[in-house]
C-alpha cells in the first residue's frame, strides 16, 4: 500500500491535484484512498475542508461547487470523491469534474474511486487514468497470497512469518485481503518481539487451517513424493479442490521447476510476479530431482489430464491419480 502511495504522490510528501484509483481490489482502494486523506487533510480543520461524497447521490451543480470551494486555514482542501463510474452517462459532469482533473487548483487534493463496468468501452474511464494520477488495484492472484503475507507482516507487523503458516493462511481465506490483514493483526497479540509468527501460532489465534493446503501438495509433487501426493489427494479434494484448479497449479509448478533446472534461480525469480519471487530459491532442490525429459512428460500428462477433466466422464480425483500413479512408475523405473 505505502508503494501505491509513494507512486500516487511522487514521493512521500502530500502533493495534492487528482488522483485515480481505479480497479476490482475494493479493500486496497478503501485503504489506499483513506491513506490519501490522512496524508492531506489537517485534522484541526476537517470541518472545513473536507468532503466525501459518491457519484450517484451528487448533482452537476453541489460537484462544480465542492470543486471550487478552496481551503480554509489550511494548505488542502480534500474530496474524496467514490463511484465516479456515475458520472460516464453525464456529459454535463464530465465536464464539471475533467475542467478540475485536467488543471487541479493549487490546494486541492481531488481523490477519486471507481470501477469500470464489466465490458465497458467507454473512453471516460481511460481519458481519467491520463488525466489524473492514476493506480489501478487488481485483485491479489491466489498464488501471490503466501508471499504477501510474509511481506506484509514484516512490513506491518514488523516480524517473520514462516512460509507454511503464510500458506496454511492464505489456503483458508484466499485472497481476501482485508480478512487476511485482520488475522494478520490479530496474530500480533501471539507474537513475542523477535519472534517468528508459526502455523501453531495461526491456529492459536482462532483461524480453521486445512488439513493439507494446496501448496504444501504441490510441493509433495515437485519433490517427486508422488506416493505421499496420492495419499494425501483425497484430503485435499475434500476441502473444495478441483481437477482444473490442480492441473493449472501443478503446470504452473512444474513450468517454475523447469525454468530452474534449465536456466537458474536468477531467470526465474525474474519471471516471477513480486510476490512469488520467493520461490525461486525454495524450489531449487526440487528442480535437481527433475530430468528434462522428466518434466516433459509430466507436462504432457497434464494436457492429457486437463482434456479428460474438460470431456471425459470420470472423477477429477481419478484423472488426477492416474497422472500421479503415471509419475510414479516414470520415478521408479527410472530408479531401477
Amino acid at each position: 500500500m505505502q508503494d501505491a502511495v509513494e507512486r500516487l504522490m511522487g514521493g512521500t510528501e502530500p502533493a495534492g491535484g487528482a488522483f485515480y484509483l481505479h480497479g476490482d481490489d475494493e479493500w486496497m482502494k478503501v485503504e489506499v484512498a483513506s491513506r490519501l486523506v490522512d496524508l492531506h487533510l489537517d485534522p484541526a480543520t476537517s470541518d472545513f475542508n473536507y468532503d466525501r461524497l459518491r457519484g450517484k447521490d451528487v448533482d452537476v451543480e453541489q460537484l462544480a461547487s465542492v470543486l471550487g470551494t478552496p481551503p480554509m486555514m489550511a494548505e488542502y482542501r480534500v474530496i474524496l470523491l467514490t463511484g465516479v463510474e456515475a458520472f460516464s452517462n453525464s456529459k454535463r459532469a464530465r465536464k464539471v469534474l475533467f475542467d478540475t482533473v485536467d488543471d487541479p487548483p493549487p490546494g486541492l487534493a481531488l481523490i477519486m474511486v471507481g470501477t469500470k463496468p464489466s465490458g465497458s468501452r467507454a473512453k471516460y474511464y481511460g481519458q481519467l487514468e491520463k488525466a489524473a494520477r492514476s493506480v489501478r488495484f487488481d485483485p491479489l492472484a491466489h498464488d501471490d497470497v503466501p508471499g504477501w503475507l510474509m511481506e506484509t507482516a514484516r512490513t506491518r507487523l514488523g516480524v517473520e512469518m514462516e512460509t507454511e503458516a503464510a500458506r496454511a493462511l492464505g489456503h483458508a481465506i484466499g485472497p481476501n485481503l482485508g480478512m487476511l490483514t485482520q488475522e494478520l493483526d490479530k496474530l500480533a497479540g501471539f507474537v513475542e518481539p523477535g519472534a517468528s509468527i508459526t502455523r501453531s501460532d495461526v491456529e492459536a489465534a482462532g483461524t480453521y487451517l486445512p488439513v493439507q493446503d494446496r501448496w504444501a501438495w504441490f510441493d509433495l509433487v515437485g519433490g517427486r513424493e508422488f506416493g505421499d501426493a496420492l495419499d494425501t489427494l483425497p484430503v485435499l479434494m475434500s476441502q473444495g479442490e478441483s481437477g482444473v484448479g490442480l492441473v493449472i497449479g501443478l503446470s504452473n509448478h512444474l513450468l517454475r521447476i523447469a525454468v530452474l533446472r534449465l536456466a537458474g534461480p536468477a531467470a526465474l525469480e525474474k519471471a516471477l510476479p513480486p510476490h512469488q519471487r520467493w520461490l525461486a530459491n525454495r524450489l531449487k532442490g526440487q528442480a535437481r530431482g527433475w530430468s528434462p525429459a522428466a518434466i516433459h512428460a509430466a507436462i504432457a500428462g497434464l494436457r492429457r489430464a486437463d482434456r479428460l477433466l474438460k470431456s471425459a466422464p470420470l472423477e477429477d480425483r481419478a484423472i488426477i491419480e492416474e497422472w500421479l500413479l503415471a509419475r510414479l512408475a516414470h520415478s521408479l523405473g527410472q530408479a531401477a
